[in-house]
C-alpha cells in the first residue's frame, strides 16, 4: 500500500473561506477515481507554518499511483483546484506494508 503525501504553500490571496472550498472539493474529486482507496486533506493547524494545506490519498501500489496521476479527474484537480491557489509543492510517496520490499512496492 502507497500513502502519497502531498503539502502546499498557499498563494497570498487564499484566504480561509477558499481554503475550506478546497479541503471539501479534493475529497469529493480523488473519491471519483478508482485506484484512490483513501482520501484525507485540510488545513496545518500551525498558522505560521509555511506548508498550509496538505492532501495524502492511499493507492495499492506506485503502478496504481501512475494510474491516478494520468486521470483527467486527477489533472482537473490540478488545473481548477491545486495550479490557481498554490504556489509550492512537496511531495512524498511511503510504503505502508512493513513487510513489503520497497522494489515491488
Amino acid at each position: 500500500m502507497i500513502a502519497h503525501l502531498l503539502l502546499y504553500k498557499l498563494r497570498r490571496d487564499v484566504d480561509e473561506t477558499r481554503l475550506e472550498e478546497m479541503v471539501r472539493t479534493t475529497r469529493s474529486i480523488l473519491l471519483k477515481i478508482p485506484e484512490v482507496l483513501r482520501v484525507h486533506s485540510g488545513r496545518n493547524v500551525e498558522q505560521e507554518s509555511e506548508w498550509a494545506f496538505f492532501v495524502s490519498f492511499e493507492v495499492e501500489s506506485l503502478d496504481k499511483l501512475g494510474m491516478v496521476e494520468e486521470d483527467a479527474r486527477y489533472l482537473r484537480f490540478l488545473r481548477d483546484v491545486i495550479d490557481p491557489n498554490t504556489d509550492a509543492r512537496q511531495t512524498f510517496s511511503f510504503e505502508t506494508d512493513p513487510s513489503k520490499d520497497l522494489r515491488y512496492s
